[in-house]
């Protein structure tokens, strides 16, 4: 419908007007205007230094996202489907749910030095504990009938996994991505911040040294659209064809 495509660009209008009200009315440098952020957004693409630093952490992030991903489900499905296994290491998972983002990322560094390595290790080491708990849950809530039926029928392992239970746990596959999403972009701007000498985090720790907000904005508004588009062209496209099985929801 016209209204369903309409409506989140006259949110976004409605953001950015509300934006350009706010800067008007304070008349600082400390909340630049949407026109005032554009120019410098325009200035850094001119000279190249906003794709580098875009692609370098987008490369972060991408790596790191691999990993707590494949780590994560995998456990979250061990977890979920073991009792034994899920009494043995709970305690190990809310342990390392509740340890704070910043101290994992300061040890990765004392621990294993500046690199590169240490920086991505640090990022998937925060996510993985949050996809462990998605998959956990989601493996709970299989229906054991059809995995019954699978049993009945002499289905192998493999198949059993592949057409039973994975697209059960589609959704919450779907859940775990967007969410680790979310949460490894900041986290890897964070890692940026303390201990690399590009990307975005590096970038805005640079702005803010110089107390430039137009810049530190920037930057800020070019990942989260880059994030936004990962969203609507990446992530949803395909959570949609994985899950074009589910009946559709009548709109009301």
């Amino acid at each position: 419908m016209p209204w369903r495509r309409l409506a989140p660009v006259l949110s976004l209008a409605l953001l950015v007007g509300l934006w350009a009200v706010a800067a008007d009315l304070a008349a600082s440098r400390s909340l630049p205007g949407p026109v005032a952020v554009l120019s410098v957004l325009v200035r850094e693409a001119a000279d190249g230094a906003l794709f580098h630093h875009l692609g370098i952490t987008l490369a972060r992030m991408a790596a790191a996202f691999v990993i707590a991903m494949s780590i994560g489900s995998a456990l979250g499905i061990l977890l979920g489907r073991s009792a034994t296994a899920d009494r043995l290491f709970g305690l190990w998972l809310t342990v390392f749910l509740n340890i704070p983002a910043l101290v994992v990322i300061v040890l990765a560094y004392v621990w294993f030095g500046l690199t590169e390595a240490a920086a991505v290790g640090a990022v998937a080491v925060n996510k993985i504990p949050n996809v462990v708990v998605v998959l956990r849950e989601g493996t709970r809530a299989i229906d054991e009938q059809y995995v019954e039926m699978a049993r009945t029928f002499r289905m192998a392992r493999s198949d059993v996994l592949r057409h039973v239970l994975l697209p059960q746990l589609t959704p919450y596959f779907a859940a775990a991505a967007r969410s680790g999403l979310a949460l490894i972009w900041k986290i890897v701007l964070v890692v940026e911040l303390l201990g690399r000498s590009d990307g975005v985090g590096f970038q805005i720790h640079l702005y803010f040294q110089m107390f430039d907000v137009a810049g530190i904005l920037a930057y800020t508004v070019a990942f989260v659209a880059v994030v936004q588009l990962l969203e609507l062209c990446v992530l949803q496209p395909v959570e949609h064809r994985l899950t074009r099985w589910r009946p559709v929801r009548a709109e009301t």
